[in-house]
């Protein structure tokens, strides 16, 4: 919605209109253009996150109560860092309330990113081998909230993108299962479409509840929703695809 100024000097369009420059595609300035006038990149300025992203976490959280003082929290494909600063502040990692338990948060990401206050930072490919072992030596255990926002880069192509989330998404299910609490949480970003069957099935064995939703900071025009998973049952239940390996097997 266009701001309006209702001074009574006559009204104005407060909006932010960006003019293409020599050079710049015209797809690139409408999305300039829409970054300056976004409500949530403006709050998030102000108030200090690192992106807009902060607040589908804050909003989230708000509904389900995963990022309770205490918790350790894995942050897969942590950069720019804004789910990380939701995290530390909600879990207690600094200690600011004394009467509260310290949480701890952990954020990993393929590129090399800024120190956050309260945060571990690492620079990992969560797909790697070691990576599990990693986490839960730096966590000192097992964590009790594994969340991601990560994006497969996109192709331009719908359905190619749609299958590329759901293998991302798949593989950081496959590294909860391996590092979550009993108990614990799963939170990650997701694209509608349909593909995602197998994955959707074997979350609803494993949580006791299990929820799709877009929370209000997504954007209305993106097909992105967020799936939350609580109450990890534990590996016994996990079947196909996303069952452990037996020791006799390779």
């Amino acid at each position: 919605m266009t701001e309006k100024n209702t001074s009574g000097r006559g009204q104005r369009d407060l909006r932010v209109r960006v003019k293409t420059a020599k050079g710049r595609k015209l797809s690139s300035t409408l999305w300039l253009e829409r970054q300056l006038n976004d409500p949530y990149v403006i709050r998030a300025k102000k108030e200090g996150y690192r992106g807009r992203a902060a607040y589908k976490i804050l909003e989230l959280d708000d509904k389900y109560n995963f990022l309770v003082p205490g918790a350790r929290v894995v942050d897969l494909g942590c950069a720019p860092g804004g789910w990380c600063q939701v995290a530390v502040k909600r879990v207690n990692a600094q200690g600011d309330n004394p009467k509260k338990p310290i949480g701890t948060v952990l954020g990993v990401d393929l590129q090399e990113i800024e120190g956050i206050a309260g945060a571990q930072i690492h620079q990992l490919d969560f797909l790697s081998e070691e990576a599990d072992a990693l986490v839960k030596g730096w966590l000192g255990g097992k964590a009790d909230v594994v969340m991601s926002d990560m994006a497969a880069s996109a192709s331009g192509h719908k359905g190619t993108d749609h299958l590329r989330i759901i293998a991302l998404i798949e593989a950081a299910l496959a590294f909860a299962f391996d590092v979550l609490e009993e108990g614990g949480t799963f939170v990650a970003k997701v694209l509608a479409g349909g593909a995602e069957a197998e994955m959707q099935t074997q979350l609803k064995k494993s949580f006791n509840k299990v929820a799709n939703v877009k929370p209000p900071a997504s954007r209305a025009d993106s097909s992105e929703k967020f799936v939350v998973a609580q109450g990890f049952r534990g590996k016994s239940t996990l079947t196909g695809s996303f069952a452990p390996m037996s020791d006799d097997q390779d």
